[in-house]
């Protein structure tokens, strides 16, 4: 079953947002560590406003275990997307003007997934193909007519995925030091 995430699924879901950020090599989990990260991200989950916010993620969910989930926005919410960190950061004693994220990732009037994790025990059964083919009515309940995503460079086998059910390459973008080809669907 496929549905919006709950804030009772923080637990399953921590572990998957992990997945995109050591992937990422993150700056701010390198210096922070894992234990600190899914601590803030266990706090962040709980803020709608978050980037990683239970109001911005569907998951895929089989007999009460969540198996992949997906987390996006709305490009103009990009700059207040991670504003509740700061009140998470000073009660952990981070620096309030450190930051997790540095790069603008969306793109113009777009959606924009910003994270599509599965497990790995059940990676390559289509969880993620079924998550992005549920991505269309979610983004459009936010008012969206165009969904932006980025795909690492060095993971062809995902930009694959993404081909296969719509979305195109449109661009090139760097985050965090990686390069990036963007990819956009329209929506009907």
């Amino acid at each position: 079953m496929i549905r919006e995430a709950r804030l009772s699924d923080v637990e399953q879901i921590i572990p998957l947002i992990m997945i995109i950020l050591k992937d990422m090599e993150l700056e701010f989990l390198l210096k922070h560590g894992e234990e600190k990260v899914t601590e803030i991200l266990r706090e962040g989950f709980r803020d709608e406003t978050f980037r990683y916010g239970y109001k911005r993620a569907v998951v895929l969910e089989e007999d009460d275990e969540i198996l992949g989930v997906a987390f996006g926005y709305m490009e103009h919410e990009e700059a207040i997307i991670d504003l509740p960190l700061t009140d998470v950061f000073s009660r952990m004693g981070i620096d309030e003007s450190e930051k997790m994220f540095h790069d603008k990732e969306a793109s113009p009037e777009e959606w924009y997934l910003d994270s599509l994790a599965v497990r790995a025990d059940q990676r390559g059964k289509g969880i993620g193909a079924r998550l992005l083919e549920a991505l269309p009515n979610f983004a459009k309940q936010q008012g969206a007519d165009r969904i932006g995503l980025n795909v690492d460079k060095e993971n062809p086998r995902a930009k694959k995925l993404y081909h296969r059910v719509g979305f195109e390459t449109d661009g090139l973008v760097t985050i965090s030091n990686h390069l990036y080809d963007h990819m956009s669907l329209y929506l009907d």
